[in-house]
């Protein structure tokens, strides 16, 4: 009778998380209504959901919009900084298919192995990765504020690669679109193989038969894995 119990709560945590995952999403694309998110929830008990989850404190509801409170905000911002670290794991580390990512990423977003501790750690050993496969963000802990390197990173910036080894681009984090743009038109883009030619006085990278000289300011900001 416990486990029963047990298992209904358990179950009911989740209901509530895909609700509040719903909410941050919609909240990202600058939509905060009821109609959008009872069309969204595969939930079919979802409008008393939103009630209890109120009641919780965790949202507040006004004028048919929806609004996190500050609990609500910090549950939801862990639900998806897990969900979207592990979206990283799963396709840098293990390399599942990205077919079967998110379902993989779902069950781990709702397990408590994965504590906070245990998510920074996994930041820090993705290298503190700015978003998801998917190329939404991935918000930031006290891990990505610190940024210690006490765990070697498995993805690190192209500076520290030594002359002569082989990566992968991971993802690239800059400000600046024309940088992006100009990188992209080389063929410099998330999952192309490069080498590091040289360090100084700039970097010279090859990619295929493309090579390319960087500043240190712009190598530091294309993210790799060694291969």
């Amino acid at each position: 009778m416990e486990y029963r119990r047990l298992d209904e709560i358990r179950i009911r945590e989740e209901r509530i998380d895909e609700i509040l995952e719903i909410l941050w999403m919609m909240r990202e694309e600058g939509d905060s209504s009821i109609k959008t998110l009872l069309d969204r929830s595969e939930d079919e008990h979802s409008s008393e959901l939103l009630k209890e989850m109120e009641s919780l404190g965790l949202i507040q509801i006004k004028n048919r919009e929806i609004f996190f409170t500050p609990a609500g905000e910090k549950k939801a911002q862990e639900i998806i900084r897990r969900h979207r670290l592990a979206e990283r794991l799963l396709s840098e580390v293990l390399e599942v298919d990205e077919h079967h990512i998110e379902d993989h990423a779902c069950e781990l977003e709702h397990t408590h192995v994965l504590g906070t501790a245990v998510v920074d750690s996994i930041c820090t050993f993705l290298g503190h990765p700015p978003t998801c496969p998917h190329g939404k963000a991935i918000p930031r802990g006290e891990c990505c504020k610190t940024f210690t390197r006490d765990i070697k990173p498995l993805v690190m910036p192209l500076t520290d690669l030594q002359i002569g080894e082989k990566a992968k681009i991971v993802f690239i984090s800059t400000k600046y679109h024309a940088r992006l743009d100009k990188l992209s038109s080389l063929g410099i883009i998330p999952g192309s193989i490069i080498f590091l030619h040289q360090k100084q006085p700039v970097y010279i990278i090859r990619s295929g038969e493309t090579e390319l000289a960087l500043d240190r300011d712009l190598a530091r900001e294309i993210f790799v894995k060694r291969i």
